[in-house]
């Protein structure tokens, strides 16, 4: 164990780079698997939303570690961040409170649905967006593709109608983009409540076969979900199901692109998608970190880490692990699998990775059945960024059509 909590020097300010965190945390793996830090910049973040103290988890089994102990590393730090504009949602609850609502929530996305949501829904809105740009031979596949259908796709899971898309589309990146604007993640937060009380009225009125009738409908205990706990739950799920998965199809579009004898033979062999996104999702975290309050003192990797801290969980860092991968740093669809953490793990596992899994691989089918010889263009010079969320900023690409 390391020399006690009080003689531990300063917390860490240098922070990844942006465009490619990556050299950042191999660098801090290579001195451990946890370090006294942080590996978020907080420098646009109010001084009262920042950690006192910070610790950051980079090596795969420290991260697996604590994700798989909710007790103490708990999610309740969640509510006094983002839980501020969602309200109380799963993300922060524990123990049998989180238990209820999850196995309510994780009801609406059970396979039986999903096998009904591909053919009816996620087909049909990734076709209609294609439909959009095919005759031109050219399309920027960020702002014409991957950015649009996963919040069309939530928009009619939810019942909710498409002239509404831009409104909570902008409400929703602006709660998630909190820590840089306060007062408009506020406001968007106001916005989405009355919003979906509107809804919330006319499905108790009339109910209809979408997730907020569900949700509406749904008892714990032979009690009804509160309004607040609906649509709480509500504005979580609008980025949730936004942002990992346009983030995620757009990074492995990108990796595709750059490794172009990967990308022929997932055109040629439909059945290689499953692996090629489950190596984009190791190689290109759509989401780098999650972070955990620490509820009581105690050792990881080594580390005495004090009750009170905030641990920064770095997904990105766990999956290129070279301790659990062969060339980590590298993206080869056709390496010997092994489960990445990118939808985390324990109690706390992403709800809709089965959702997130198949509109990527929905999406992806789509584009290669219909476009051929897909050509990224230099123009803006396309690249991954973000930190903790990462995508291209632009897809610029030509084709020519199947």
């Amino acid at each position: 164990m390391n020399s006690p909590v009080e003689d531990k020097p300063a917390t860490i300010v240098e922070v990844p780079d942006p465009h490619d965190p990556y050299p950042f945390f191999a660098a801090r793996r290579r001195e451990g698997g946890v370090f006294h830090g942080s590996v978020m910049d907080y420098s646009r973040t109010p001084k009262e939303l920042r950690p006192a103290d910070s610790y950051a988890a980079m090596s795969w089994a420290a991260v697996n570690k604590a994700l798989r102990d909710s007790t103490t590393f708990s999610t309740q730090l969640y509510d006094s961040t983002i839980g501020i504009f969602m309200g109380p949602t799963i993300l922060a609850m524990s123990g049998l409170t989180h238990k209820q609502h999850r196995n309510l929530v994780s009801n609406a996305f059970k396979p039986q649905s999903l096998q009904v949501w591909e053919p009816e829904i996620v087909r049909p809105v990734v076709d209609e967006l294609i439909d959009k740009f095919i005759d031109e031979g050219r399309a920027d596949l960020v702002r014409d593709f991957t950015f649009e259908f996963p919040t069309r796709v939530i928009a009619r899971l939810l019942g909710l109608p498409e002239q509404d898309l831009p409104f909570f589309r902008e409400a929703a990146v602006s709660i998630i983009s909190y820590a840089s604007n306060v007062p408009k993640a506020l406001q968007a937060s106001k916005d989405l409540k009355q919003y979906f009380l509107g809804h919330i009225e006319q499905r108790r009125a009339t109910p209809s076969d979408d997730i907020i009738s569900d949700l509406v409908n749904a008892e714990i205990d032979g009690e009804k979900l509160s309004e607040r706990a609906i649509y709480s739950f509500l504005r979580l799920l609008l980025p949730a199901g936004l942002e990992t998965t346009y983030r995620s199809t757009g990074n492995l579009i990108f990796q595709l692109l750059r490794h172009p004898e990967q990308f022929a033979a997932v055109q040629e062999n439909r059945d290689l998608l499953p692996q090629a996104i489950e190596e984009g999702l190791r190689y290109e975290t759509p989401l780098t970190i999650v972070q955990r309050n620490v509820t009581r003192d105690t050792e990881l990797e080594g580390v005495a880490i004090p009750e009170g801290a905030v641990l920064d969980i770095v997904l990105g860092s766990a999956n290129r692990d070279e301790n659990r991968y062969e060339r980590a740093e590298e993206f080869d669809i056709f390496r010997t699998y092994s489960p990445h953490i990118s939808f985390t793990a324990g109690t706390h596992t992403c709800l809709g990775l089965h959702l997130a899994r198949m509109e990527t691989r929905v999406a992806m089918d789509a584009l290669l059945s219909r476009l051929t010889n897909i050509t990224l263009l230099p123009e803006g010079n396309p690249h991954i960024f973000g930190q903790p969320f990462r995508s291209p900023t632009a897809l610029p690409v030509t084709f020519d059509v199947v």
